[in-house]
């Protein structure tokens, strides 16, 4: 059941993988104005060294977020022309791009994304805070209900670096994610989301498994090992 009248006093949450890309053009605009650390030297080696960030220029990705999607997809087989498929956290476009070639253009994608993102070729975008009712109305009309095949969800609040606050604000926004495929999916459908290990995880995980049919938790290759994230992976909607 929808709690989304509840507007907690979260921070406005973007995705990891666009605020990234805006620190490394902003440093590159400011290379010789400003003074940087040594963390900050070692953050930006460790980007350009990145090999999936060289892949996904090479291959002309939006993200190197794209090779976890790219991953998981090959395993499990989830992305086929035809299909309905919504894709929030979507800026800047790295997981909406590898869908869109995927269908072929047939089929429906609706990405969203509180940032700004370039338009790509047979996808429907809204820009917008997913927590909010408008926004999320603006979503629901364009997807029937019970017509959803695929829902996507790499969303992600601003880290603080304190697991005691970064977990809550990432499970709210996967609870926000769970609810509306509860609402949405047709039956037989499928949720792959993004999840951090901590309070609420395993409730989360639990609550799927009464839903689906299969729930699985990936790790990809491309996501850091140092990172809390895994994603949660639903098949066989069953309500």
């Amino acid at each position: 059941m929808f709690n989304f009248g509840k507007m907690l006093n979260y921070c406005t949450f973007c995705w990891e993988k666009t605020v990234k890309f805006s620190i490394i053009f902003y440093l590159l605009q400011n290379i010789n104005l400003m003074p940087r650390s040594k963390s900050s030297n070692r953050w930006l080696q460790e980007h350009f060294d990145d090999i999936y960030v060289k892949k996904a220029q090479a291959e002309g990705y939006r993200s190197r977020a794209v090779y976890k999607l790219k991953e998981i997809d090959e395993k499990e087989n989830l992305l086929k022309p035809g299909m309905t498929v919504v894709d929030l956290g979507a800026a800047p476009g790295g997981w909406t791009q590898y869908v869109a070639e995927k269908l072929q253009g047939r089929g429906t994608i609706v990405a969203l994304d509180i940032l700004a993102m370039d338009a790509i070729a047979d996808v429907l975008f809204i820009q917008g805070d997913f927590r909010e009712d408008e926004v999320l109305q603006k979503l629901i009309n364009l997807v029937p209900e019970r017509g959803l095949d695929l829902l996507l969800s790499d969303m992600a609040p601003n880290m603080s670096g304190t697991a005691a606050v970064d977990v809550p604000r990432a499970m709210y926004l996967a609870e926000l994610a769970f609810d509306f495929g509860s609402k949405m999916l047709k039956p037989g459908g499928m949720l792959l989301m993004k999840i951090f290990h901590g309070v609420g995880f395993d409730e989360l995980v639990k609550l799927a498994r009464m839903q689906f049919d299969r729930v699985v938790i990936r790790k990809p290759l491309a996501s850091r090992s140092r990172s809390r994230e895994t994603y949660l992976l639903a098949k066989g909607y069953n309500l």
